[in-house]
């Protein structure tokens, strides 16, 4: 194993853990996640017959640890106190031979295996019950042995063979994040990388400007090109980039590369000057007056829509906003980890209750935007091990640099969102539903998603834990058109990264039945990546194959080249 190993594998880690919607939700003290597990863990006390069998389990476990470690040293084979699950932070083998690490691992598992069964003794709110079990989560993981030098076994033996170099250099590490980076471990280093050379790379020129965004019309790569163009439609929260990560691994690279005319917007980073900006601005502003410019641009009746997370809602509703208006210029679809029914939105609906809601609008008010900063912190609390005490372990202990890692780069370039459309698009989707309930009024206009007859094709990732992929999966009910449904490996993130390789699957099935476990279980898995699977399916509805339109029009002509300066801010 070679020394940048460790912190390679945490930026793989992270990188599941990535996911444009994480900057949702305010910080830990508006969350009330103390308040919550103080009510959790009251709730426990008065239910004596639940939690004294978990009080006398921990106890016994406990009496058992020092017997047992003392028998596997002496080479007697004796099963474990506490079950031992498969976990990287442990994968060290000192944990297993050596009976002091042996020890002090069962004790860890047995305190974590106690706080659970106390949370569980002390359900009966829902909203509650997440609050704690992330925060006692969170002061489980923290207190990892892992996470402290003298307990971490491959720390001990990296200092030992590096002579104390890298106790020093994680030493320097250390100071160098207290000083300049909130005593939180970089998760990152981000030198290698600059927009628009090795990120938002795909050459392109800008072609519209207006308050809210940018529009990107991509060069043509292809001699030829399908009629009908793309607009890539991504989050704002976190920059647009995503789409277009580094060169090999940009989805709008590879659609360009495939014949296709593609046009991406790149939001401007909000500031106090746009607090009164709102969800109806964003859809008439942002997607709809894209489609007047590739209209103009092209000439073609019909515009495609690719549409990423908060960008794919967005693009449900304006399909839904167009069918309202008898407006058909909209081809196929494709959402790509997006929720429309908010009614099982995961480990994100802990922060959607009410009062929470209440908090975060008072700080909004003040400044006019939620600040980008306070929204990564507290995604990194959702994703503890993976987002911070992974790099704790791999800089401070091990004294290794965080890795140059693209993903990562992208997610630390993070954005601000604008009060009164975070304030209303928190309350109308997550906490009411609207858009599902056929609710959600926008523009004037009551957005129905079974108007939406479009072709559709929807991405769900199988390990998204920021819209999991049964919450995605309800599109294929709301939605009025056929719609594809496939399943991809990976995440939030690594399920859209996702170019064909060794490691990319993805499951498709020939039908939508009722429910996702029903579709899950007649899906078959597929080797490589759903965008071979997508530019074959979309490739069928994106019209034959004309010489590619200019760049930009007499009316929206080219003023500079792709990225642009919003992605910049």
């Amino acid at each position: 194993m070679t020394s940048q190993e460790p912190a390679w594998q945490a930026a793989e880690a992270a990188m599941e853990a990535l996911g444009p919607e994480a900057g949702e939700f305010a910080s830990l003290d508006m969350a009330g996640l103390g308040e919550s597990t103080l009510a959790v863990l009251m709730r426990a006390a008065r239910s004596p017959g639940d939690t004294a069998p978990a009080v006398l389990r921990y106890l016994s476990s406990m009496a058992r640890i020092g017997p047992v470690a003392a028998a596997r040293w002496l080479g007697v084979e004796a099963e474990p106190p506490v079950p031992v699950d498969k976990d990287k932070r442990f994968a060290d083998q000192s944990w297993n031979d050596n009976p002091a690490f042996f020890a002090v691992r069962q004790a860890y598992l047995a305190a974590g295996r106690l706080t659970s069964e106390l949370l569980a003794a002390g359900a009966g709110d829902t909203v509650a019950d997440a609050k704690a079990e992330l925060a006692v989560g969170f002061m489980v993981d923290a207190l990892a042995p892992t996470n402290f030098l003298l307990t971490n076994p491959a720390a001990v033996k990296r200092a030992m063979e590096t002579g104390g170099a890298s106790l020093a250099a994680g030493a320097r590490n250390f100071v160098s994040d207290l000083i300049s980076n909130g005593g939180r471990p970089r998760q990152v280093d981000t030198s290698p990388f600059a927009i628009g050379k090795n990120l938002a790379a795909t050459p392109g020129k800008i072609v519209f400007r207006n308050e809210l965004m940018e529009l990107i019309q991509y060069a043509p790569q292809t001699p030829r090109v399908h009629a009908v163009p793309m607009l890539a439609s991504p989050p704002w929260i976190n920059k647009y980039y995503i789409m277009d990560l580094a060169p090999g691994r940009s989805f709008i690279e590879w659609a360009v590369q495939h014949e296709r005319t593609v046009f991406a917007i790149s939001y401007r980073n909000p500031d106090a000057s746009m607090r009164g900006v709102t969800l109806d601005d964003y859809l008439i502003h942002g997607p709809r007056a894209a489609l007047d410019v590739i209209s103009d641009i092209t000439g073609s009746p019909k515009i495609d829509i690719t549409g990423l997370c908060l960008g794919g809602a967005l693009t449900g509703m304006l399909a839904a906003y167009l069918a309202g208006t008898g407006d058909d210029r909209i081809g196929s679809l494709t959402l790509l980890n997006t929720m429309l029914d908010y009614s099982e939105p995961g480990v994100l609906g802990a922060f959607t209750d009410e009062r929470t809601i209440a908090r975060l609008e008072h700080e909004m008010a003040a400044k006019g935007y939620l600040e980008g900063s306070q929204m990564a912190g507290t995604f990194d609390l959702l994703r503890a091990n993976d987002l911070i005490f992974g790099y704790v372990v791999s800089s401070w202990l091990m004294g290794q640099d965080p890795p140059a890692f693209d993903l990562l780069a992208w997610n630390d370039d993070s954005t601000r969102m604008p009060a009164a459309m975070h304030s209303f698009y928190l309350r109308s989707l997550y906490l009411r539903n609207e858009l599902a309930r056929g609710e959600l009024e926008l523009a004037s206009q009551q957005l129905s998603l079974s108007e939406v007859k479009n072709d559709t094709y929807v991405v769900g990732a199988v390990n998204d834990h920021i819209v999991p992929w049964p919450a995605s999966y309800q599109a294929t009910r709301l939605l009025g058109g056929k719609v594809r449904y496939v399943l991809s490996s990976g995440g939030h993130i690594a399920g859209i990264v996702n170019p064909p390789g060794p490691k990319a699957w993805y499951e498709v099935a020939g039908h939508n039945p009722e429910t996702a476990a029903g579709w899950r279980a007649d899906a078959a898995k597929k080797a490589g990546s759903w965008w071979q699977d997508w530019t074959r399916w979309a490739g069928r509805r994106a019209g034959e194959l004309v010489k590619p339109p200019a760049m930009g029009s007499s009316r929206y002509p080219a003023t500079g080249d792709a990225p642009g300066d919003y992605v910049l801010g």
